[in-house]
């Protein structure tokens, strides 16, 4: 195996190789500010987390029972039901984004393509399947005004989907620029700088779905 083959294989088969295009060998500029970003995003996070726990440990509803969530929507948050199929379908985009990023460091551009269009619309269909949701809690009485828990789970959710949202328009600019052949296995800083960000709401996402639906 030539030096050159083995440093294509080793970038592919790395979760941080491809990261660092510099000439000198450093992280280059979008890199470096997308850690950055995702750094203020952890502890943006952090923040409705630490919120939502401190909101949970202290509730206690009118008859003085201390429950979570209250009694009268323990039911409607049913984890094996449309809300587990938008998370599946969110982790899968994870997947194929990192299919994509492994297709343009090997310049397989139309690899790349494929598996970012997918990307793209499973990130939508993630969406659409969250707003539905939405409507089906709000039909069974769970609305952002329902006490501490309404509001709590909405804030967290209703963020996680503004940060969803952003990210699919990320997508879509990444998308077009490929389609236009602005990206190859030498210059594709955006393409990873992307799949970060979207890597990082995905997990906190699994973050989000498990304190939410099963603790």
């Amino acid at each position: 195996m030539t030096a050159e083959s083995h440093v294509v294989v080793s970038a592919e088969h790395s979760p941080v190789a491809g990261l660092a295009h510099d000439a000198r060998g450093g992280i280059s500029n979008p890199i470096l500010g997308m850690l950055l970003f995702i750094s203020s995003e952890v502890m943006f996070f952090a923040g409705l987390f630490a919120a939502y726990f401190s909101t949970r440990a202290n509730f206690v509803d009118a008859n003085g029972v201390k429950e979570w969530p209250p009694s009268e929507f323990a039911h409607i948050l049913n984890p094996f039901s449309l809300i587990l199929v938008a998370t599946v379908i969110l982790v899968l985009s994870s997947v194929t984004l990192q299919m994509a990023i492994w297709a343009i460091r090997r310049d397989d551009r139309r690899g790349f393509l494929r598996n970012m269009a997918v990307t793209f619309v499973l990130g939508i269909m993630f969406l659409l399947m969250q707003a539905y949701d939405y409507t089906l809690l709000f039909h069974d009485g769970l609305t952002m005004g329902s006490g501490p828990f309404g509001t709590t789970y909405f804030t967290l959710t209703g963020f996680h989907g503004a940060h969803v949202f952003g990210g699919v328009i990320m997508l879509g600019v990444v998308l077009y620029r490929g389609l236009t052949g602005q990206f190859s296995s030498r210059h594709h800083d955006a393409v990873e700088a992307a799949s970060l960000y979207w890597h990082f709401v995905d997990v906190v996402w699994i973050i989000l779905f498990s304190i939410l639906y099963f603790l």
